[in-house]
């Protein structure tokens, strides 16, 4: 599996500059980290989202997700969000700063 680089270009943009951001190959596609964390990435035009649990079931209840299930197993702190929920700028910012704000809420590595 791959992932759009025009995807992975928006979602850089949001997070280039922040202290402790880096990128990674991972899941086949690419992962964005803060402070050594996950927090999303791309694979394919799909966002994946690390939200811990509540954050995820809250997310679920929202248009164009779905469980990240990539071991064939749903990962119950991780969702996809299709390109159909973060086309425009404010939601993916929006799932973006969910998704950093739950990062820097994790123990520093």
């Amino acid at each position: 599996m791959a992932y759009d680089e025009k995807t992975a270009r928006r979602v850089r943009q949001r997070l280039t500059g922040r202290r402790g951001f880096a990128e990674q190959k991972m899941f086949g596609g690419l992962a964005f980290l803060v402070n050594g964390h996950m927090c999303c990435g791309v694979l394919d035009d799909t966002l994946v989202l690390r939200l811990g649990e509540d954050g995820a079931r809250a997310a679920l209840q929202q248009p164009h997700t779905a469980p990240m299930d990539f071991t064939g197993k749903p990962m119950k702190s991780m969702v996809y969000v299709r390109a159909e929920g973060h086309r425009t700028a404010a939601q993916l910012r929006r799932w973006v700063e969910q998704a950093v704000t739950y990062a820097l809420a994790l123990p520093k590595k």
